[in-house]
C-alpha cells in the first residue's frame, strides 16, 4: 500500500510529533497501520518533511533516515508518543521520561556534529528534546478524533482538533448526521 504525505500528516505542529503520528489508528490493534512499514514511505517522509513541517527553517534539507538507523529512529518514536501523550493524559512517570532521553540520546550519538541537524532522525531527536523543555505544556493536546499528538498554537488554547479541515470537519459532520437522526422526517 502507498501513501501520500499530504500537509495534514505534518499536523503536530513539531517534527517529533508529526513522526509519532506515522502510526495510524495505533490504538487499534485490528485497524493499526504503521505507515513507516514500508522504508519507501519512510524516505518520502524526509522529502515531505522539508516541505511541510512546522519546524522546516530549524532543520535545513533533512535527509532520510540510514537503513542502519531505522531500528533506533522507531525507538525514538515510540518513546516521543509514550512520553507526550502520557503527559498530556496526566500518567507521565520519570521512566516515561528516561526512555525518550535514552532514545534521543543514542540517535544523536550517531551522527557527527555536522551533519545532525539534517538527518531526518537526527532532527527528530533535537525536536523531541526542544518539547520536553517547552515552556507551556498545556498547548500539547491529542486530537478527539484521531488520537494524534499536536500543539495548539491558537492565541487562546482553543484549538480542538490536530487539522481543522479534517478531524474538524469529520467531527462536525458526524454530529450534524447524528442530529438529523434524531430529528423526524416531515
Amino acid at each position: 500500500m502507498t501513501f501520500s504525505w499530504t500537509q495534514h500528516r505534518f499536523s503536530g505542529g513539531a517534527l517529533a510529533l508529526d513522526v509519532a503520528n506515522s502510526v495510524i489508528l495505533r490504538f487499534d490493534a485490528e485497524r493499526r497501520i504503521d505507515r513507516y512499514a514500508d522504508p519507501v514511505a519512510m524516505s518520502d517522509f524526509a522529502t515531505a518533511a522539508n516541505r511541510f513541517s512546522a519546524e522546516k527553517a530549524l532543520f535545513g534539507t533533512l535527509e532520510p533516515v540510514a537503513l542502519e538507523n531505522r531500528d533506533a529512529f522507531l525507538d525514538l518514536r515510540e518513546a516521543t508518543d509514550r512520553h507526550f501523550r502520557a503527559g498530556v493524559l496526566g500518567t507521565s512517570t520519570g521512566e516515561g521520561l528516561a526512555d525518550l532521553l535514552d532514545a534521543a540520546s543514542a540517535i544523536i550519538r550517531l551522527h557527527p556534529a555536522k551533519t545532525a541537524r539534517t538527518q531526518l532522525d537526527a532532527a527528530t531527536a533535537h525536536s523531541a528534546l526542544a518539547l520536553v523543555t517547552f515552556n507551556e505544556p498545556q498547548r500539547l493536546k491529542i486530537c478527539p478524533n484521531c488520537q494524534w499528538l499536536f500543539l495548539d498554537r491558537s492565541r487562546n488554547r482553543s484549538r480542538t482538533w490536530c487539522d481543522m479541515t479534517v478531524c474538524g470537519n469529520r467531527a462536525k459532520a458526524n454530529r450534524h448526521y447524528r442530529r438529523q437522526k434524531k430529528e423526524p422526517v416531515a
